[in-house]
């Protein structure tokens, strides 16, 4: 179980490898969003996006514990540069295994970082057979994207922060991240429901790659209809682990189509003058989505990170 303990024992674990981000407002987003947001933009942090914080909780546990010599995952991009970074930190090698198809600006930090990048098709099974490979050649410690339960209680110091920020006096309404393979939202609902009960957690999610909101109502891991949305660290399944979390403590996960999604991230990018990734966009285009269900509250959203492959912008 992950309990509050856990996560403060996370945090004091990370917090000298990481920063401590920014939370910042926007008038104008505000008035048309009709609401009061707060953005914790974690496209300010190491990597540059919030996978800083589970890679570095899981991987400095398996250098302590001596769990092994090597250390190895499967990432589109934000947890493989995350894993990356950490290994580094402990002077251990890293063995990442990235769909050919990913940003090639994230393997390319994935590599300025030591790593090294093993290129496999883009699908599920490719990647973890491309893991079980690596783990079978080298002996290293395979750090799951999500379905880890350090990597979960290291993801949820991001909402931690953003909760300790807003103070006891201005509890945020709702608290919105989006969900891929549910790591973030997992340790987002989990430290919401130790620290602030009376918020919700909701989750935003693409249109084209729609798994979570299938689980999240049959109670079972579904894969999504079709892949097909800009949004590509959110292409991945939840696991058994994500969804009950999820679950126990997640009030509704919503859908957007890939052009809320753009509308979204170019809004921040416009007003904000921030660099955010598709991905990141998807609460913000939840928001803008339902308004009637969001007017007038205080609602704090997690901005996942920035990693933007510049020469393929959708605007």
């Amino acid at each position: 179980m992950i309990t509050f303990d856990t996560i403060q024992e996370a945090h004091d674990r990370i917090r000298p490898y990481i920063h401590r981000t920014a939370v910042l407002t926007n008038q104008t987003i505000n008035d048309w969003a009709g609401a009061e947001l707060f953005f914790k933009c974690e496209n300010f942090q190491k990597i540059g996006a919030f996978k800083a914080r589970g890679g570095l909780n899981a991987v400095l546990q398996v250098a302590q514990n001596k769990e092994g010599n090597a250390i190895t995952t499967h990432s589109s991009g934000n947890h493989a540069q995350a894993v990356a970074f950490a290994a580094r930190q402990v002077g251990m090698p890293a063995y990442i295994v990235m769909p050919r198809t990913a940003p090639q600006v994230k393997k390319e930090a994935v590599l300025g970082y030591g790593a090294d990048v093993i290129e496999c098709e883009p699908t599920l099974e490719a990647r973890e057979a491309g893991v079980r490979e690596v783990i079978a050649r080298t002996g290293a410690v395979l750090v799951h994207p999500f379905d880890d339960d350090r990597v979960i209680a290291g993801q949820a110091t991001a909402a931690k922060e953003l909760i300790e920020d807003a103070g006891k006096d201005r509890l945020f309404d709702v608290i919105l991240a989006p969900v891929g393979g549910g790591g973030l939202l997992s340790g987002t609902a989990l430290i919401t429901h130790y620290m602030s009960p009376t918020t919700r957690v909701i989750a935003g999610e693409p249109e084209g790659a729609a798994d979570a909101i299938l689980s999240f109502q049959s109670g079972c891991v579904e894969k999504a209809p079709y892949i097909n949305t800009i949004a590509d660290g959110l292409m991945t399944s939840l696991s058994e682990r994500t969804l009950a979390i999820i679950r126990a403590h997640v009030t509704d996960i919503l859908t957007v189509s890939d052009a809320e999604i753009i509308a979204a991230m170019r809004l921040i990018w416009e007003r904000m003058k921030i660099i955010i990734e598709p991905s990141c966009a998807v609460p913000l285009a939840v928001v803008l989505k339902h308004k009637d269900q969001f007017a007038g509250q205080k609602i704090g959203i997690i901005l996942t990170g920035g990693n933007v492959d510049l020469g393929k912008l959708p605007f």
